[in-house]
């Protein structure tokens, strides 16, 4: 098991240190150990903090990412619920993904495209068909 600074792993996460305070501190983190006042980090938790950027990144609050990595509070029927925050952000983002397809055919017309002007590319391909 190797041992990583609080720096040597935010260089690896491809994260700000404070990131990695900040995940500890609301407990997307354990608390790590300390050597010598250093947090010492295990670099297995790589992984989960790949997992909290995605997360993030795909719209996931930090709410929703506690309860895809700890669970439930205690007394909820964990699997009714969590089956039920992951079909309803899975619609979420299939509904992204259109967006994002859409946006993406979009520019492809506007690259290949030798309009001045979104409007005017709009226009001809309302005439035409194309641009």
């Amino acid at each position: 098991m190797s041992s990583l600074s609080i720096g040597q792993l935010a260089v690896r996460a491809e994260v700000n240190a404070s990131t990695l305070r900040y995940y500890e501190s609301i407990g997307l983190l354990p608390t790590p150990e300390r050597k010598n006042g250093q947090r010492r980090y295990d670099e297995r938790l790589l992984d989960r903090i790949y997992f909290i950027k995605v997360a993030q990144q795909t719209g996931f609050s930090i709410q929703e990412i506690a309860v895809l990595l700890e669970g439930f509070e205690t007394g909820d029927t964990l699997s009714e619920r969590w089956e039920q925050m992951a079909k309803q952000k899975r619609s979420e983002l299939e509904e992204r993904k259109k967006q994002i397809s859409s946006m993406i055919k979009i520019l492809d017309n506007g690259l290949s495209c030798k309009c001045l002007t979104w409007s005017e590319c709009l226009e001809k391909i309302e005439n035409t068909g194309s641009c």
